[in-house]
């Protein structure tokens, strides 16, 4: 066997050295961290916003639209908090005869199942069917009212807060409903800087004469609220009993604002 020459063994190491600097050389670009940054090593993206968009962080009440039933209308007062129901009452519900105790035992248990839902899917009490059914109407309207408020009735912005004081924001109040003996009459007020900015009848007495009078009177109620800016205005020649009854709900609605 031939003994290899020192010199050719010095060669070859050379070569083999060579080669493995040309092969290293060729793999550097993927193993460059500015290549690895770029390909992958991107900041990681920013966490996505709330859901609520800081909507229904705030607590505040809002009233639903007067529904009517069989048996005297139905009206739905929510208090929302975070987004939530937290409690639901009834300002308006069928007064009188049999209608009390039916009153006295439905109401309390839709007060519960609203805020247990959290919607106005609820079941219909057992033999108070109308009142239910007035209930659920009412209470899908204040959602509706407190949704398109974009959820946040504790800025005032679409529901009742007697909480952020008077002359902050916006509020929307509806007043008590007031009987007279011709029907209720119900007021609901905007209150923007402090001052009323508008105002309208959720319900005024109607059905023969009455469509007439009230037609002729509810709108200079509401002018009349508007300017002066308090519920001391002076009744319509000819409606005494709904301009009473305007003045009685307008001021529990002032009320609620703080005056």
């Amino acid at each position: 066997m031939r003994k290899s020459h020192p010199v050719r063994r010095a060669v070859l190491a050379g070569a083999a050295t060579v080669s493995g600097i040309v092969l290293l050389l060729s793999l550097k670009p993927a193993s460059d961290p500015g290549a690895a940054s770029a390909a992958g090593g991107a900041a990681p993206p920013v966490a996505a916003q709330s859901p609520q968009g800081g909507r229904g962080a705030g607590t505040g009440t809002v009233t639903g639209d007067a529904a009517s039933t069989q048996y005297g209308p139905v009206q739905v007062r929510l208090t929302v908090s975070g987004g939530k129901i937290t409690g639901a009452e009834a300002v308006q519900a069928p007064k009188g005869g049999q209608s009390d105790q039916v009153t006295a035992d439905a109401v309390p248990k839709l007060n519960q199942a609203a805020v247990a839902a959290g919607n106005a899917d609820i079941d219909a009490v057992s033999g108070a069917t109308y009142t239910s059914a007035g209930y659920v109407k009412s209470l899908q309207s204040a959602l509706d009212k407190a949704a398109s408020a974009g959820s946040d009735p504790g800025s005032g912005a679409a529901g009742e807060d007697p909480g952020t004081g008077a002359g902050q924001g916006t509020q929307v109040l509806t007043g008590d409903a007031a009987q007279t003996q011709y029907g209720p009459v119900q007021v609901r007020v905007t209150v923007s800087g402090g001052r009323i900015t508008d105002v309208e009848a959720l319900q005024a007495p109607r059905g023969g004469r009455s469509d007439e009078v009230t037609a002729d009177a509810v709108p200079k109620l509401n002018r009349a609220a508007v300017a002066a800016g308090t519920a001391d205005i002076d009744a319509v020649s000819g409606a005494t009993y709904t301009s009473a009854g305007y003045e009685q709900s307008l001021q529990s609605a002032l009320d609620r604002a703080g005056g």
